[in-house]
C-alpha cells in the first residue's frame, strides 16, 4: 500500500513516516522546507498554496492514503485553503483521506467538547481549522476528521522546549495555570491515526490524551521528567495576558477510543519518571508551514 504524508517533516508528520515504514506501507512525504530524516521515504517539496503543485504531487504518488498534518497557523491560505486544495486533489484521484484538525476549533464556552460539538473558533488559527473541517468533510464524505490537542513526546515537542529553557532560565515567559488542554503522546497520536485512516471510519473523531492539565501543571510534570527542578516555573494567568484563544478547551476521546486499538494515554501516564523510553536528547524540529 503507497501512503502519502501531506507535512511530514514537522514533529506528527515525521512520527506518521516512522510509523508507516515500519509497518512496510510504501511510504512518500511532503515538507516545506526541509526534507524529513527517515529513509526509505519518497521526499516531495510542497507548498499547498499552490493547487497545481498539490494536484501533481497526489497524482504522481498515486496514494491510497492521504493524511494531511500540515498546519501555517493562522495562515488562511495555508491552514484553510491548503486543506481545501489537498481534499480536492484527493477526491479526484479517489484517494482515502485524513485530516489532522485542532481543539483550537473550540472556545472552551463549553469546557468539554466530544465528536458531536459544533466549531466555535475565537481566533484566526481556529477558524482557518474549522473551515478546513467543514470543506474536508464535504469534499471528501467518507474522510477522516481527527481533532487533536497538545502534542508532546520524548522531549521534543515545542512546548517541553520551553519547559526545559525555562526550568534551565535560558528564556523568559510564564506557564499559564489557567489555560487546560487533554496533551497526548506523538506515538499514541500517530498509531490512532494510522488506525482510523486504514479503516472505513468517516466523521469527526477526538484524539487527545486523559489528563486535562493547565500549562503549568504540565510543565512541572515535564521539568520534573527531565530531571529538572520545576518547583519555580514562572507561572502566570492567561486571562491576564492579550493573548486571544481559549481558556480550558477538553477534548472528550471517549467514543473515538472505544473503536480504537490504540490506547490514548493520559500525561500524568506518559511523563512518569519511569517512562524510559522518552529519556532521550532535546532535539531541535523544522517548524512544518504547510509542506
Amino acid at each position: 500500500m503507497t501512503v502519502l504524508i501531506i507535512g511530514g517533516s514537522g514533529f506528527l508528520g515525521t512520527e506518521l513516516v516512522r510509523q508507516a515504514v515500519a509497518a512496510g506501507h510504501q511510504t512518500a512525504a511532503t515538507f516545506a522546507s526541509r526534507a524529513g530524516r527517515c529513509s526509505g521515504v519518497a521526499w516531495h517539496p510542497l507548498d499547498v498554496r499552490d493547487p497545481a503543485r498539490v494536484a501533481r504531487v497526489i497524482a504522481d504518488v498515486e496514494p491510497s492514503v492521504v493524511l494531511n498534518v500540515s498546519s501555517g497557523q493562522s495562515d488562511w491560505a495555508v491552514t484553510a485553503d491548503g486543506a481545501i486544495r489537498v481534499a480536492l486533489a484527493a477526491a479526484e484521484q479517489g484517494c482515502r483521506l485524513a485530516h489532522v484538525s485542532s481543539d483550537a476549533v473550540f472556545s472552551g464556552a463549553h469546557v468539554r467538547y466530544d465528536e458531536s460539538s459544533l466549531p466555535d473558533p475565537v481566533t484566526p488559527y481556529g477558524a482557518a481549522k474549522a473551515a478546513a473541517e467543514t470543506a474536508v468533510r464535504l469534499l471528501v464524505p467518507g474522510a477522516v476528521v481527527a481533532r487533536t490537542s497538545l502534542i508532546l513526546g520524548r522531549g521534543q515537542s515545542g512546548h517541553e522546549r520551553m519547559v526545559h529553557d525555562l526550568a534551565a532560565g535560558t528564556r523568559g515567559g510564564v506557564l499559564f495555570t489557567d489555560d487546560i488542554r487533554c496533551p497526548v503522546h506523538v506515538e499514541d497520536l500517530a498509531a490512532a491515526l494510522w488506525e482510523l485512516a486504514l479503516s472505513d471510519a468517516a466523521g469527526v473523531f477526538h484524539l487527545a490524551g486523559r489528563d486535562a492539565l493547565s500549562r503549568h501543571d504540565l510543565g512541572v510534570l515535564i521539568a520534573r521528567h527531565q530531571g529538572l527542578d520545576g518547583a519555580h516555573l514562572p507561572a502566570g494567568r492567561r486571562a491576564d495576558s492579550n493573548l486571544p484563544g481559549a481558556l480550558d478547551v477538553r477534548l472528550d476521546s471517549r467514543a473515538t477510543q472505544e473503536r480504537l486499538r490504540t490506547r490514548l494515554r493520559g500525561a500524568q501516564e506518559f511523563l512518569r519518571e519511569d517512562d524510559r523510553s522518552l529519556q532521550e536528547p532535546l532535539v531541535a524540529n523544522e517548524a512544518e508551514r504547510g509542506g
